[in-house]
């Protein structure tokens, strides 16, 4: 069954009444990647001005405003990117974060191309979990979706140093597009079948303006399942916690669990507890978010953490973000609505 979240008596709700819960940490915008869905090479080129290092926030920065948010009900924090592994150091963070009481979970989202570098120091520093993002097991389709990079063999040997340490449970994200990906989708499940690595098909999203997200490359979860379940027989599970955006499954057969998350054809904005932290210090309410509070201006302007908690209640409190369930009913233009991109604020 889901858990019930425990919330201390000061937790901010929104306008429709969701609590504060997650926190998604953005430590890097720069990525060793080029994936078309997210940072395609037409606008990051080589010539593109990522921040400089001191636009971003610091780990003291960051660590000041992570008990800010942990006061306010936050327990879950995920570091993401960019590429989170290309922030130098960042196993410091980790240990700083996971010594805040309060904080239940740290997990991290990864390319995992610099996993096996890292996997050691990642567990040793207090990292719980590892989510991967891998779109295919097929050579030319994993060099297509990731902008024309090579690293598919590096991705598989990060798992499994990840796997030798305890990285536990890693889960695999897999974006499927129609004509681009969705046929090599069960090959993958069948490679990671039995492995103890946990697979999620994710509906291709509208986030941000520059991926050209079209409604006909959305292959909706439903038909997903019914591809596997042509193969292999599967059972709906139980969430593990209110909120949870992936819908769970396990194979009959023992051979383990597969999630879907269905942003497109099953919104789940009612339950969302999350919140974002970009690299330059901007929090976002929404992962389709169209603007955001700039906490870093404040903070280096010598803002107290008083001044800085009513901002981040007040950001709170007037949330009213529902952008899934507004595009389900709604002929919301995707590419003339402004909306910040994925690399910006993690997935």
């Amino acid at each position: 069954m889901s858990s019930i979240l425990t919330l201390p008596a000061t937790a901010p709700r929104d306008r429709l009444h969701r609590p504060l819960h997650d926190l998604r940490i953005s430590v890097m915008d720069r990525c060793n990647f080029r994936c078309p869905y997210c940072m395609p090479r037409s606008t990051f080129h080589e010539h593109y001005q990522f921040l400089k290092p001191t636009e971003r926030l610091s780990f003291e920065e960051i660590t000041r405003l992570v008990h800010l948010f942990v006061e306010m009900g936050v327990k879950k924090l995920r570091l993401t990117g960019g590429e989170p592994l290309l922030r130098p150091n960042l196993t410091e963070l980790i240990a700083e974060l996971g010594a805040i009481d309060g904080v239940e979970d740290i997990a991290l989202t990864t390319n995992g191309v610099l996993l096996e570098k890292y996997a050691t120091e990642l567990q040793a520093s207090g990292l719980k979990r590892i989510t991967v993002s891998l779109d295919s097991l097929d050579p030319g389709v994993f060099t297509q979706m990731s902008g024309g990079f090579q690293g598919l063999e590096q991705v598989l040997t990060g798992l499994q140093a990840a796997q030798q340490v305890g990285l536990n449970p890693i889960k695999i994200n897999v974006v499927v597009q129609r004509g681009v990906n969705d046929h090599t989708l069960l090959d993958l499940l069948e490679h990671f079948r039995g492995s103890g690595i946990i697979v999620r098909c994710i509906e291709y999203m509208d986030v941000g303006n520059r991926n050209h997200w079209q409604r006909q490359h959305v292959v909706p979860s439903k038909e997903l399942l019914q591809r596997i379940q042509a193969c292999w027989p599967v059972h709906k599970l139980s969430g593990n916690y209110h909120g949870e955006v992936a819908e769970r499954y396990a194979y009959d057969d023992g051979g383990g669990e597969i999630g879907f998350i269905s942003s497109v054809t099953q919104t789940f904005c009612g339950s969302c507890t999350r919140a974002r932290l970009s690299s330059e210090g901007v929090f976002y309410t929404c992962l389709f978010a169209t603007h955001g509070l700039d906490l870093k201006i404040p903070m280096r302007s010598g803002a107290s953490d008083d001044e800085l908690r009513e901002l981040i209640r007040n950001a709170w409190e007037q949330r009213d973000d529902r952008y899934s369930e507004l595009r389900s009913v709604q002929s919301i233009n995707a590419s003339t609505t402004h909306k910040i991109e994925m690399y910006y604020i993690g997935g």
